[in-house]
C-alpha cells in the first residue's frame, strides 16, 4: 500500500516563511514526476511546483522566486520551501508523486492527504 504523507504546515504571518515535506511509503519500485498542488475555499486545485526525477523544475507564476521545490530520491520524500508568503497563499496544499509499484506495472499518480497553510496577521 503507497502512502503520501504532508507535514509542515501551518500558521504564518505575511513574509513569513514554511516547509512542507511529503514522503512516500509502501511498495514502491520507482517514483517519477513529483508536485505540489493548493486548493483554496471555492477554487479548483491548482498546480504550485513540480520537479522530475532528474530534478528539472517547473514553477506557477504566482509563486516563482518565492517557492522552491526540492527532493531527496533516497528518502523519497518532496519538499516545498515557501518564503515571502501572502495571504493569497491560504489553501490546503497537496503533494502528488507519479510511481510504479513494481518493474511491470504501469505509472499512476498518488496523492497525500492534504495539509493547512494559513497565511494572517
Amino acid at each position: 500500500q503507497v502512502q503520501l504523507v504532508e507535514s509542515g504546515g501551518g500558521l504564518v504571518q505575511p513574509g513569513g516563511s514554511l516547509r512542507l515535506s511529503c514522503a512516500a511509503s509502501g511498495s514502491i519500485f520507482s517514483i517519477g514526476a513529483m508536485g505540489w498542488y493548493r486548493q483554496a475555499p471555492g477554487k479548483q486545485r491548482q498546480l504550485v511546483a513540480s520537479i522530475t526525477s532528474g530534478g528539472t523544475t517547473n514553477y506557477a507564476d504566482s509563486v516563482e522566486g518565492r517557492f522552491t521545490i526540492s527532493r531527496d530520491n533516497a528518502k523519497k520524500t518532496v519538499y516545498l520551501q515557501m518564503n515571502s508568503l501572502k495571504p493569497e497563499d491560504t489553501a490546503v496544499y497537496y503533494c502528488n508523486a507519479n510511481l510504479r509499484v513494481n518493474p511491470h506495472s504501469g505509472w499512476y499518480v498518488y496523492w497525500g492527504q492534504g495539509t493547512q497553510v494559513t497565511v494572517s496577521p
